[in-house]
């Protein structure tokens, strides 16, 4: 009898499942994350639902990606998750890798938006002295 392990192998020899699996990957992760914060907590689903002040089967949908229904969870709701597992959410922006494929497929850079603060308070645009 194969492995699941064996079977994904397997699968990924076909190009077609393997882009699809591949862009599932992120999501994949999100929920590997959640699983892996609730087992180190030493919490069950119940008492991360109760923590949450909700049902064991809104949990259970969460860390399954949703259930039949493929909803995405909001960020108030990781939110809740992660202060009932003792941890907080931390959402960051990772740049593609520049392989030559990725740069084929980039969009022309649009010199008008504003450039990063890097975790400055936002500035507002001050009127000049001749606008006054």
């Amino acid at each position: 009898m194969k492995t699941h392990n064996d079977m994904i192998a397997a699968w990924k020899k076909n190009s077609t499942f393997r882009q699809e699996y591949d862009a599932l990957e992120e999501t994949f992760a999100l929920f590997d994350a959640l699983l892996k914060a609730r087992y180190d907590a030493g919490l069950t689903q119940a008492e991360v639902a109760e923590r949450m002040g909700t049902k064991t089967s809104a949990v259970a949908r969460l860390e399954a990606g949703g259930g039949r229904q493929k909803h995405s969870p909001s960020l108030a709701t990781l939110r809740k998750y992660a202060a009932a597992v003792g941890c907080r959410v931390e959402i960051k922006l990772v740049p593609v890798s520049q392989s030559p494929r990725c740069e084929q497929e980039k969009p022309a850079r649009d010199t008008r938006r504003a450039q990063p603060n890097h975790g400055m308070q936002p500035t507002r645009n001050k009127p000049r002295a001749a606008d006054a």
